[in-house]
């Protein structure tokens, strides 16, 4: 579960009260009713504890607290209690006004937050509106309702390096032979159809690995797992394209799932890349690895073997990456682009 709907409310103000004095031995006490509160406000932070949307299933209205009344000797009212809610890092959150989508934030960061609904103000008790004329005015305010949206979280995982490849190329496998993450593995396409995290520690460097679910051709047109794959394989910084090393057509694989992520978007053929043939255990394979080195040869591209169920190779394919990494990381400090945060135009809801 990706992408939901939600509408957040913010909290009315609390009303502001009639009073008036009434203590012994003060005849002329006049008003003193006091302001409602303020109401809480909406706020949505990225918190890397929660790493799913699927809380969103089964709750889809935020509402924060409203502000209490205002009480006698100008009391003020309780301002109400804001509410954050938390989502995983790299949702996007939309204003969905008018069938069409405004971004509002990136949260790409732990702890970045964004206020998507501002509660409403407390009403004025009657102490404001003493005049020399009506000294004991009978006139308060209502509180104010607070802003209300509809919004669309958007969840683009955030991982270091993203496994990319057809069903069945053993990504699965890689995965959990990397890491302790443990994805459902069997023999026929399509047993993994979410993203799947895992960690992977090379000596005293660790990174994010994230298994994105395999495609089929026209993935870009939807077909597939479709838009569900490559929406993912974007926000990484390194992919990593696992080949079945039985199958017959190997660069054909390899420049079909170029076409795909360059029709998708453009700047994705651009990313880092590491091209690696896997199933090398077998006896198929073992007897056309000369061959394979000299068809991604005759192409230009390096290539790296391995066997995601005996792990051979899988020691210097880590240290490529990781180096592919820090390299990637130092281009991304040196540009620092600023991220950008937006409010959307005050609106509020009717009634309290």
């Amino acid at each position: 579960m990706d992408r939901v709907n939600i509408i957040v409310l913010g909290g009315g103000g609390g009303d502001g009260v009639v009073g008036f004095r009434h203590e012994k031995f003060v005849p002329l006490g006049g008003p003193d009713g006091g302001d409602g509160g303020y109401g809480g406000s909406v706020y949505i932070v990225a918190d890397r504890s929660v790493t799913t949307l699927n809380y969103f299933r089964r709750k889809r209205q935020f509402r924060a607290m409203s502000g209490k009344s205002g009480g006698k000797q100008k009391k003020h009212g309780a301002k109400g209690d804001d509410l954050t809610i938390k989502v995983p890092l790299g949702t996007m959150v939309f204003l969905e006004e008018d069938e069409q989508e405004t971004l509002l934030a990136d949260l790409s960061q732990q702890g970045q937050k964004i206020l998507v609904a501002k509660g409403g103000r407390g009403g004025l008790g009657n102490v404001h509106f003493a005049t020399s004329r009506n000294q004991a005015p009978k006139t308060a305010t209502k509180g104010e309702p607070g802003e209300e949206y509809h919004l669309v979280l958007d969840l683009k995982l955030i991982a270091d390096v993203g496994i990319i490849g057809y069903p069945n190329a053993g990504k699965s496998t890689l995965l959990s032979a990397l890491s302790k993450a443990r994805p459902k593995i069997a023999d026929y396409p399509f047993t993994t159809i979410e993203p799947i995290f895992g960690v992977v520690e090379v000596g005293m460097k660790v990174f994010i690995l994230a298994e994105i679910p395999g495609l089929v051709d026209g993935a870009h047109l939807g077909k597939g797992l479709g838009h569900e794959f490559l929406r993912h394989a974007e926000r990484t910084k390194v992919l990593l394209h696992l080949i079945d090393g039985s199958s017959p057509d190997i660069i054909d694989n390899m420049n079909k799932l170029s076409t795909e992520l360059a029709l998708y978007k453009p700047e994705m053929e651009r990313k880092p890349r590491f091209v690696v043939v896997n199933k090398i255990d077998l006896p198929e394979v073992q007897t056309r690895l000369t061959e394979i080195r000299q068809l991604f040869g005759s192409v230009g591209v390096t290539v790296f073997f391995v066997s995601a169920m005996t792990k051979e190779g899988l020691p210097e394919l880590m240290s490529e990456i990781i180096k592919g990494l820090e390299m990637v990381r130092e281009e991304s400090a040196g540009s620092g682009e600023p991220i950008a945060v937006f409010r959307p135009k005050p609106r509020v809801r009717r009634g309290k």
